[in-house]
């Protein structure tokens, strides 16, 4: 039987990851460069366009499916095109949970997979080749997030590790998401190198009203994110937007105590990247602690991811957009503080700080260390293979030029706009096979 209220709930948090991605693209797209922005924010639409239809041709069936005799490590096939669950229904238990169509659970957990790859873009703003980009999205997603998803959620080695009657708790995707993208965002990184312009001032965001307005998407879009992977309108998915919320707003509280104490002052940035790094560490936890952990858990977090964007410098790798500070960081914190802050009082089990002993906490830190492992060494791989193939690496000119007039003939800023008054020329586009130079010459 179908419950309406569980259905419509998952609906429309569906409908908020989604909106997750065009939040990212704002919020990357303003900390890019001004001559950079539309790439920056074309990376992430990419990712919803390909993902999208790879995940209804393989993906879903690849993350949820029984695999078979490699079940431990990816699902089988059993689901692809997604027409064997037109009409099919999560039962309803009769208390609140499932009653759902399985159409619009494949829905909700596409949009996890387009935004996941998309967090990824942002460690290589301004010096990545977008073909090369194009090429890279479907093959991480097959290789990579297909497989990590289905070890957490669809029942793979993940999903079965049990130490001391413990398992790992990963409720919306601290690793199979944010690790995952971290890990994966610090391998692309190491493989096209430092931009030419790394630790200049010419690398400061162009645009920090589009970072904040990405923040504030990001931010409502996340309720989606957290309290829909209750699969059901009730108190689960109450408990999971509180926390959000107050997780979330902890984090900024302590970026911006950091900033105030290292630098002298708080910044508007700072403010969003806290809310992001808030955002990322609740995630895994976001039904397992109570409010009061939950703010713990964003405060640390944003203290250690405001530390962490700063070690690049110190190691000299250009993660552009800290990819890897606030996500990667943020991922680890927050699965591994669930392992000592996890609450009985929410229906769930204890962590250690709980009296839960170290079983929790000991499959959380061996489930982070998995994801990051083959998600970094996949990665690099793949990079490798893409810059042999096609070239992943810009060269220098067009980077400092800046990608969007050299990559896609276009502008995000009209700057040589007529002024009031003036007569405008509109030139027609130019016939195929006239062209008088290449956009990248």
């Amino acid at each position: 039987m179908t419950d309406s209220g569980n259905t419509a709930w998952l609906l429309v948090s569906a409908a908020l990851v989604m909106l997750m991605t065009p939040g990212l693209a704002f919020f990357y797209g303003g900390m890019s460069r001004a001559g950079s922005v539309l790439n920056m924010m074309l990376m992430s639409f990419v990712s919803i366009a390909t993902v999208s239809v790879l995940w209804v041709a393989v993906g879903h069936s690849l993350t949820y499916s029984d695999g078979g005799p490699v079940d431990l490590f990816v699902g089988g096939l059993a689901h692809v095109g997604l027409t064997d669950l037109i009409g099919g229904v999560e039962p309803w238990d009769g208390e609140g949970g499932g009653g759902y169509p399985l159409l619009a659970d494949a829905g909700f957990q596409m949009m996890f997979a387009v935004v996941t790859v998309a967090l990824i873009s942002g460690a290589v703003a301004d010096r990545a080749e977008f073909g090369a980009w194009v090429l890279f999205v479907p093959t991480w997603t097959l290789l990579v997030y297909f497989p990590v998803a289905h070890w957490v959620w669809g029942g793979g080695w993940i999903g079965r590790l049990s130490i001391g009657g413990h398992e790992v708790i990963d409720f919306a995707g601290g690793t199979a998401v944010h690790v995952n993208a971290g890990a994966a965002a610090l391998a692309l990184t190491l493989v096209l190198g430092r931009r030419e312009c790394f630790g200049s001032e010419s690398t400061r965001p162009h645009n920090l009203p589009f970072v904040l307005l990405g923040s504030a998407l990001l931010w409502f879009g996340w309720f989606g994110f957290n309290a829909g992977s209750a699969y059901a309108a009730d108190a689960t998915a109450a408990l999971a937007l509180v926390n959000t919320q107050v997780a979330t707003a902890a984090a900024t509280a302590a970026w911006m105590l950091v900033e105030r104490l290292r630098y002298g002052r708080v910044s508007a940035l700072g403010f969003a990247s806290g809310a992001v790094a808030g955002l990322v560490a609740i995630t895994p936890a976001a039904v397992n602690v109570t409010p009061l952990g939950a703010i713990a858990v964003g405060a640390l977090s944003g203290a250690a991811c405001s530390y962490a964007i700063s070690v690049k410098f110190r190691f000299g790798y250009d993660d552009a957009l800290d990819v890897v500070g606030i996500h990667m960081v943020g991922g680890v914190v927050g699965s591994l503080l669930l392992g000592l802050l996890a609450a009985g009082a929410t229906g769930g089990v204890d962590g250690l700080l709980h009296g839960g002993g170290p079983g929790l906490l000991a499959v959380q830190v061996i489930a982070v260390a998995g994801v990051t492992v083959y998600s970094f060494a996949v990665t690099w791989v793949i990079a490798k293979g893409v810059d042999l193939l096609v070239g992943f690496r810009l060269p220098a000119e067009i980077e400092t030029n800046g990608l969007d007039h050299e990559l896609h003939a276009e502008s995000a800023y009209a700057f040589d706009e007529p002024a009031r008054g003036e007569e405008r020329t509109v030139s027609s586009p130019t016939p195929p096979g006239e062209e008088t130079a290449s956009p990248r010459a």
